[in-house]
């Protein structure tokens, strides 16, 4: 009995998948560029977004966070994803400077969807923050609803923008 329960045990240590360690978010540097655009991200304010794939040795970067969710609701990808991070905006020092290195992995973040408030690429903006009373104060003086990555609509997302909507730049 002890033979057979010793060779189970190397059977099922034989077939034990790998699980993969999710990477660390990279740092903002000042020539990252944006994935869809590819613009200085620098040059533009509001939260950001990176989406780290398997094989890839460097994240690819958004400029906003919206366009950061329209590319993992996308069918189309390059490889499968390892790991999302996105800007802290609890922490982020003010809204056109949102922070090089406070990056809080994206399924743990509190979403702001529907604000008046426009993206470092004029869109409007879904705002990410680690503490859920932050994103309250934000819904409280930009409209809008708190949700988590997984519930952001297609609709918020995707489709055309209307840069004609007057939107608000945060302070």
């Amino acid at each position: 009995m002890k033979r057979l329960c010793l060779i189970a045990l190397i059977a099922l240590t034989a077939c034990k998948e790998e699980v993969a360690v999710a990477p660390d978010p990279v740092d903002l540097t000042p020539d990252a560029l944006s994935f869809f655009c590819q613009m200085n991200i620098a040059e533009h304010g509001g939260p950001k977004g990176q989406i780290h794939l398997e094989g890839y040795p460097a994240p690819l970067f958004f400029a906003q966070v919206r366009d950061m969710v329209a590319y993992l609701k996308s069918p189309e990808r390059d490889a499968d994803i390892t790991a999302i991070y996105v800007s802290d905006m609890s922490v982020a020092p003010n809204w056109q400077q949102p922070g090089v290195s406070n990056w809080i992995a994206a399924d743990v973040a509190t979403f702001v969807v529907g604000s008046d408030v426009a993206g470092g690429m004029g869109a409007r903006e879904v705002v990410p923050f680690s503490n859920p009373a932050d994103a309250a104060s934000f819904i409280d003086q930009y409209g809008g609803a708190a949700l988590p990555l997984s519930e952001i609509p297609d609709t918020e997302v995707l489709g055309p923008v209307d840069l004609g909507l007057l939107l608000e730049t945060p302070a």
